[in-house]
């Protein structure tokens, strides 16, 4: 099993076996802060910091008989007072458990309701996509969110890549810099990756207010990419591609052009 569903498991061990959905994810959120590394990264979402991955995470230890999941909540199939049950305390790293248990302290008797608040109040940011910070911040308190939204009145084109970051991280950078569109270039916009495939990215992005769009006649070919070892390999195929793609392909790039006036 994955490291970090043993941290989930721990969570919901700690709390005798079951929690409700937006209180977990705030937990999960608050020991995540705590760490330099830590195993989920977490986007602004409906009712604050959020965790599609460890959603994914959750759903998957669903099927696989480790959770059970109605409307709400998350139980362990198998809560800490039942007989023969596993004690997932036991299978996690000291220093976390340290910190999980310094979560309970310091949150375990916040409501739903009250760990939002002190998240959205704290993080500000992740609350700026929020249906539920009016009815719980003061006037005050919902300034701090709007001052952090992000802004930009300039007209920019980013590039950017989801190597060795979650997708959480990466629609993170995408909010950061304000980002209406995102064009996929990619050929073969397939990846093992979670979030990353063509439906799952899209679904993400529109979630977030963030239109996704597809060209891949600007992208680099697959039979392109074999061999890539050395600089000098991707010099080639950088140099081939500026001399025979972007010579091939202006129309699309107009495309791409006119999308950022649009936006």
């Amino acid at each position: 099993m994955f490291y970090r569903r043993k941290i989930i498991l721990a969570l919901l061990h700690l709390f005798d076996g079951q929690l409700d959905k937006i209180r977990l994810q705030k937990l999960l959120f608050l020991f995540a802060q705590q760490k330099v590394k830590a195993e989920y990264d977490f986007i602004p979402y409906k009712f604050g910091c959020y965790s599609y991955s460890a959603n994914a995470d959750m759903t998957a230890m669903v099927k696989r008989g480790f959770l059970i999941e109605d409307e709400k909540h998350f139980y362990l199939k198998n809560t800490a007072i039942d007989t023969g049950s596993t004690n997932y305390l036991e299978q996690i790293r000291p220093a976390d458990l340290k910190l999980l248990q310094e979560v309970k302290k310091q949150y375990g008797k916040m409501n739903a309701t009250a760990l939002m608040k002190h998240t959205y109040i704290n993080f500000p940011f992740y609350a700026i996509k929020s249906e539920a910070a009016e009815q719980i911040l003061s006037r005050e308190e919902l300034e701090k969110v709007t001052k952090a939204k992000p802004k930009s009145h300039k007209t920019v084109l980013f590039t950017i890549g989801y190597e060795g970051i979650s997708l959480e991280a990466y629609l993170v950078r995408l909010l950061i810099n304000d980002v209406k569109v995102l064009v996929d270039v990619r050929n073969n916009p397939l990846s093992m990756k979670y979030g990353f495939s063509k439906s799952q990215l899209k679904k993400y992005c529109t979630s977030l207010g963030i239109v996704y769009t597809h060209i891949p006649e600007v992208g680099i070919e697959g039979d392109q990419r074999q061999e890539l070892n050395t600089q000098s390999d991707y010099d080639k195929l950088f140099a081939t591609y500026r001399k025979h793609n972007l010579t091939q392909t202006k129309s699309y790039q107009e495309d791409i052009l006119n999308l950022l006036k649009q936006h």
